[in-house]
C-alpha cells in the first residue's frame, strides 16, 4: 500500500500545515485536491505547490461540501483521503476571559469537520484505503484555564473522528468478506505547536522545543498509506518532539 495516485483532499490547504502536507502528498505521487474559502491564498498556493488542483469552498455549508465531495468523486473516480487542517488558536487570561467571539471561531472549525467528514463519509469507505486525518493537541489530555475553548473545541474534535473510525468499522465489517476487509480509517494527530520555515527565519534564537514541524506533519500524512487500516483506525499519533 502507498499513497501513489490516491486522491486526497486537503481541507484549510492554505495554511503552511496545509501547504507542508500537499507538498508531501503531490511529491510522494498522490493527486492532491486542495480547498480553502480564500480565492487569493489558493492562488498563493497554487504558486507555492505545483501539481495540486485548487477548490473553492465554504466549508461551514453543508450543501456546499456535499457539491464538492459529489464532485471530487466524479471527476476523480475516488476520494482516498481527507486530511482536515481547519483550526487555529485562541487563548486568553483565564475562564472568565474566555469570550464568546473565541469559541464561534473554534466551533466553526468543529463545524467544517463534521460536514467535510459526512460529505466524504461514503467515498472514504468505497475506497481501497480511505483515511481521514484530522490535527488535535497535547491541551486535550492536560487543559488549560487559557485555552478552555481551544481544547474543548479539540476535544470534540477528537470524539467526531472517533465516533468517525467506529463509523468506518461498523461499515466495513457489514460487508466483510475476507480477513483485510477493513480499509477505512481515521486518525488524529497530535501536536502542542506547529513551526514552519518563516517562524525560524523571523525568529532565529528561539529553539521552538517540542514544535511540530509542518514538514513533519506532511511525512506523517504520507505514511498514512503504509500502513494497516484496521491497526490505524482510531488512533492517536503523536508528532511532538
Amino acid at each position: 500500500m502507498s499513497v501513489v495516485g490516491r486522491v486526497v483532499v486537503v481541507a484549510g490547504a492554505t495554511s503552511s500545515s496545509g501547504v507542508a502536507t500537499a507538498r508531501a502528498l503531490v511529491g510522494a505521487g498522490a493527486r492532491v485536491v486542495a480547498v480553502g474559502s480564500n480565492v487569493e491564498r489558493l492562488s498563493a498556493f497554487e504558486r507555492s505547490v505545483q501539481g495540486a488542483a485548487t477548490r473553492v469552498c465554504d466549508l461551514s455549508k453543508l450543501a456546499a461540501v456535499t457539491e464538492l465531495a459529489d464532485a471530487a468523486v466524479q471527476q476523480y473516480g475516488s476520494v482516498d483521503g481527507l486530511i482536515h487542517l481547519v483550526g487555529g488558536w485562541r487563548g486568553a487570561a483565564g475562564i472568565a476571559a474566555q469570550s464568546d467571539d473565541d469559541w464561534a471561531a473554534m466551533e466553526a472549525g468543529f463545524t467544517t469537520l463534521r460536514n467535510t467528514s459526512r460529505a466524504f463519509f461514503d467515498a472514504l469507505v468505497a475506497s481501497e484505503a480511505g483515511r481521514l486525518a484530522i490535527v488535535s493537541s497535547s491541551v486535550v489530555e492536560r487543559p488549560t484555564a487559557g485555552g478552555a475553548s481551544y481544547g474543548a473545541a479539540k476535544a470534540a474534535a477528537e470524539s467526531w473522528v472517533r465516533s468517525v473510525a467506529d463509523g468506518f468499522a461498523r461499515e466495513q465489517a457489514r460487508h466483510k468478506t475476507e480477513p483485510s476487509a477493513q480499509r477505512a480509517a481515521a486518525v488524529r494527530f497530535s501536536i502542542m505547536a506547529f513551526v514552519d520555515a518563516d517562524m525560524r527565519r523571523d525568529n532565529p534564537a528561539e529553539a521552538f522545543a517540542r514544535f511540530t514541524d509542518v514538514d513533519a506533519l506532511g511525512q506523517a500524512v504520507v505514511r498514512l498509506w503504509q500502513g494497516d487500516a484496521a491497526e490505524l483506525n482510531d488512533t492517536r499519533i503523536s508528532l511532538i518532539p
